[in-house]
């Protein structure tokens, strides 16, 4: 059975890959740093049959955004700066890669998002993606490309609560 949590130490962070050495370094390296000194959150997917083993991860964190840059009526309806939550890495092992896994991971950071929502007002959820395609995976979730980065994607808050309902059905 397939389960996220936090990473600790008995993860073994060692044995993973994703075939990119910046997000293996960030979790071999920095995500448990990142996690102690409360900078962001790193959840890893482990199934339970072999629970220290980590499939994927993602690391959640805050930031501020300048709003004059979001895309359409956003950008003037919020104040000059605002806070928001932002999906910092997502990986996935080079072994359990095209297996949905990336997209339960998805799921569940919009959901914790949401969460933070709810408890402190934020106003929506930003990813900056690598390359094009990772640009097309986030917009399957309703993220919209930043009209001066179009690497930069940002998810409104009332369409991260229809993309979560929408994974729910």
């Amino acid at each position: 059975m397939l389960r996220i949590e936090l990473l600790t130490k008995r993860h073994d962070r060692k044995g993973f890959d994703c075939g990119e050495p910046a997000l293996n370094n960030y979790l071999k390296k920095t995500a448990r740093q990142h996690i102690e000194k409360g900078i962001s959150r790193t959840f890893i997917l482990v199934d339970t049959e072999e629970p220290t083993s980590i499939l994927g991860f993602f690391t959640l964190a805050s930031c501020e955004v300048v709003t004059s840059g979001l895309p359409g009526k956003s950008g003037r309806i919020y104040p000059a700066k605002a806070q928001a939550a932002k999906l910092a890495r997502l990986a996935v092992s080079t072994h359990q890669q095209r297996r949905g896994l990336g997209s339960i991971m998805m799921v569940e950071a919009m959901q914790r998002t949401l969460a933070v929502a709810e408890n402190i007002g934020i106003i929506g959820f930003f990813v900056n993606a690598k390359n094009q395609d990772a640009r097309k995976y986030y917009e399957q979730f309703g993220f919209i490309a930043l009209p001066n980065n179009p690497l930069e994607l940002f998810l409104p808050l009332n369409s991260l609560k229809a993309a979560i309902e929408a994974a729910d059905k």
